[in-house]
């Protein structure tokens, strides 16, 4: 009879070790984000994944620990921040040319930028949590980068200048930034792990293995052809090196250039392409290619729908509806997609590949204030916290990766499979950035 109920013993034993470390759900967020979703129809309204899933049950265990009586480890500052970002996305949604449409918009952003990294910021309790998600960063990174190297090696990536060497990983040639996105972010994890365990305290082995991660992934950053990618993540590099070590930063830097010219001379990513589309960022302002004019074409198109509902935008998604009434004749009706499972196909441009010009543009000056406001105070506090005496891997790693994220949305937004890995990275920053009530006794990694 011991074994007649094996399964409600199991999910009960599943659900009290998940209110007990909830952070399982944070790191499993991340890691489905590799999960493939198959050819997937961009214009849809709503576009789920096993990840979105996920963190959506990180946030019903953490509403659920919180019912239970729990003190939440938010700050009042993060409530204000996280309320002002509410606060504007409802305003936006109300005053919409479309509220029904608009308010899938809301669900959207409220999850991305307020709820997911809320539940992240109380799911971090100790250092294992902070381990979990961090290392979890890693292994998708690994998983990604294993497959893009093989992608670019065996040519049978995403089309680039007419080859198929574009390494993707699992998402396929319709989300072409998001590899990219999961191996950069890998690569800062794993740099900030290994300068966390520097001293006769630090684990040598999870040091050297850390390094020798961040230098794997460096190569299908390299193919991934990602020209916003490695701006992001040599910024973010730099800033994490400072503030860990300006000598071993300029050290860093040195090797870097040595390991970058052993790969574009000894590997032949030379002649595949790499120093070009290196060249080419040089280029975007005197004779930017057509990707690059048709980015300063929909920052345009977003600058006109701003300047026609000023203070409250047009509402969330509206931008794609006003796009075609706002924007220059010239530009192209969509990028360029390819690989051997889809074939050809044209990828409509329904953002303006700019998250600052996104939110002016649909959420007006108080969407706009809102979300400066948070990104400010995170960035700021991130850098104090990182710039301790001591300071270890969870504070250079929330610095490192919500640089990245704030690099990056000067050219793009939110949109595809790894969104949901931002409402990571911006709990992160604010676990770091703004400690809660609860929060003074939880060690640092």
């Amino acid at each position: 009879m011991a074994l007649a109920f094996p399964l409600p013993l199991a999910l009960h034993s599943v659900r009290t070790g998940l209110l007990k470390r909830p952070s399982l759900l944070a790191a499993a967020t991340v890691l489905l984000v590799c999960v493939p979703t198959g050819e997937k129809n961009v214009a849809a309204a709503v576009h789920i994944t096993a990840a979105d899933l996920a963190s959506l049950a990180l946030v019903a265990v953490i509403a659920l620990d919180l019912l239970r009586g729990r003190t939440p480890a938010l700050s009042r500052t993060a409530c204000v921040l996280f309320g002002g970002v509410v606060l504007a996305a409802a305003t936006a949604t109300v005053g919409s040319i479309d509220p029904s449409t608009s308010l899938t918009g809301f669900v959207r952003l409220v999850q991305v930028f307020v709820l997911v990294p809320a539940a992240v910021v109380c799911s971090l309790r100790d250092r294992t949590d902070q381990r979990l998600i961090l290392g979890s960063f890693v292994v998708a990174a690994l998983i990604q980068g294993v497959v893009g190297a093989n992608q670019y090696l065996t040519r049978t990536g995403a089309s680039y200048t007419g080859q198929p060497i574009r390494a993707v990983g699992t998402f396929g040639a319709l989300d072409i930034m998001a590899m990219s996105t999961v191996v950069s972010f890998g690569l800062l994890a794993a740099l900030a792990l290994a300068l966390g365990e520097r001293g006769p305290e630090g684990n040598r082995r999870l040091r050297l293995s850390m390094y020798a991660a961040a230098a794997f992934l460096s190569f299908p950053l390299a193919v991934s052809f990602s020209r916003g990618s490695w701006i992001a993540c040599g910024v973010a590099v730099t800033v994490l090196g400072l503030r860990a070590d300006a000598r071993l930063a300029v050290r860093s830097a040195v090797l870097a250039i040595a390991a970058a010219i052993v790969l574009l001379g000894g590997f032949g990513l030379g002649a595949s392409g790499v120093t070009a589309r290196l060249s080419s960022i040089g280029s975007v302002e005197a004779a930017p290619d057509q990707s690059v004019s048709d980015r300063y074409d929909l920052w345009a198109t977003a600058q006109r729908i701003w300047q026609d509902h000023p203070v409250t935008g047009a509402g969330p998604k509206a931008f794609q509806q006003l796009r075609d009434s706002h924007a220059p004749l010239r530009l192209s009706s969509g990028s360029d997609a390819a690989d051997s499972t889809i074939g050809f196909e044209r990828e409509p441009l329904l953002s303006p590949h700019n998250m600052y010009f996104l939110v002016l543009s649909e959420q007006g000056l108080i969407g706009a204030v809102a979300y400066l406001a948070l990104f400010l105070t995170l960035l700021i506090g991130c850098l104090r916290s990182s710039g301790l005496d001591s300071p270890r891997a969870s504070s250079l790693a929330a610095l490192a990766l919500l640089t990245w994220v704030l690099v990056d949305f000067l050219y793009g937004d939110i949109g595809g499979t790894t969104t949901v890995l931002t409402s990571v990275v911006l709990g992160l920053a604010a676990r770091s950035a703004l400690p809660g009530p609860n929060s003074q006794g939880v060690r640092q990694v």
